[in-house]
């Protein structure tokens, strides 16, 4: 009897056809991953932009793509190659989580695994290598001037925004012994790289260059996508959609950099005064940056209007 009424139930199921089966399957093996990200950053662990620029700079390529992360106070020595930002990256529920550092290298990863699109896809050769030399002028010459600015002509504002209360919140004794090495690292490194060796004029000069080529780039980008949008009917309002570095229709990864370094210099107003002064100078930079904060980071402070 116990066996027939198995069978009955058996009998009684619907009958799925080809189509059905598949569909069910597909649902079954491929099923839509969302990977869990955790971004380690600096201070201050609260949800706002931070000082370093390639925090900002990731941060804005996580949120220009709607890929959902959450953030959490970062180390060095937990660090992969001793840097931050770094990240926790689980690909899947069933993957074990990857610490992987360099905003770079992140991001390559992350359009490897199609978790984020590739921003320059559509550009051609050119236009690729015009977004790379972007990035590099900032990544690779302006932030030594940065670095400089903060740790070594500034430094007791910068290790107290980093270490003391605006920061770690470490005993004045463990801000003076790190603060220190870190400070004789950085003169060594830059002395050895080339900016430790200008006068304070000379690196004014050319920090002011960098910042005007900059300041160009976004005028033309932002005439570009004027254009184009009173083609469509529409107006560029203040405060409304905002325009990119290249002129074109969505950003590129030069945006996550650019922006990345416009709101860290606006951010660091007590150890960085002299670029925030000049940054703000330049009222495309500001609506630039005004324009992205507005629509991709909302939910954090805006810098002061002036310093």
């Amino acid at each position: 009897m116990h066996h027939h009424f198995l069978q009955i139930r058996i009998d009684t199921m619907p009958t799925l056809n080809h189509t059905d089966q598949t569909e069910i399957h597909s649902k079954v093996i491929l099923p839509k991953m969302t990977p869990k990200i955790i971004l380690y950053r600096n201070f201050p662990p609260t949800p706002n932009h931070t000082w370093s620029p390639f925090v900002n700079k990731l941060e804005t390529r996580l949120r220009l793509s709607s890929v959902h992360y959450t953030t959490a106070p970062g180390s060095l020595s937990q660090s992969p190659n001793s840097k931050i930002p770094y990240i926790s990256y689980q690909s899947s529920p069933t993957s074990t989580p990857e610490l992987l550092s360099d905003s770079t290298l992140i991001t390559h990863r992350l359009v490897f695994d199609s978790v984020l699109p590739d921003l320059n896809a559509h550009l051609s050769p050119v236009e690729k290598a015009l977004d790379l030399s972007i990035r590099s002028l900032l990544e690779d010459k302006l932030q030594f001037f940065n670095t400089r600015e903060q740790w070594v002509d500034n430094y007791y504002p910068m290790r107290e925004g980093i270490l003391g209360s605006g920061g770690a919140g470490l005993p004045w004794v463990m801000q003076w012994l790190i603060g220190g090495k870190i400070y004789k690292d950085i003169i060594r490194t830059l002395y050895g790289q080339g900016t430790g060796r200008y006068s304070p004029k000379e690196v004014r000069v050319l920090k002011e260059e960098i910042w005007e080529s900059v300041n160009a780039f976004l005028v033309e980008g932002r005439n570009k996508t004027l254009a184009a949008r009173r083609q469509g009917g529409e107006e560029m309002k203040g405060g409304g959609e905002p325009f990119w570095i290249l002129g074109g229709n969505g950003p590129t990864e030069a945006d996550c950099t650019v922006y990345g370094m416009v709101v860290g210099r606006l951010m660091c107003s007590t150890a960085a005064s002299e670029t925030g002064r000049l940054v703000r100078s330049y009222s495309v930079l500001v609506d630039y940056a005004r324009r992205i904060h507005g629509r991709y980071f909302s939910n954090y402070d805006l810098w002061e209007e002036e310093i």
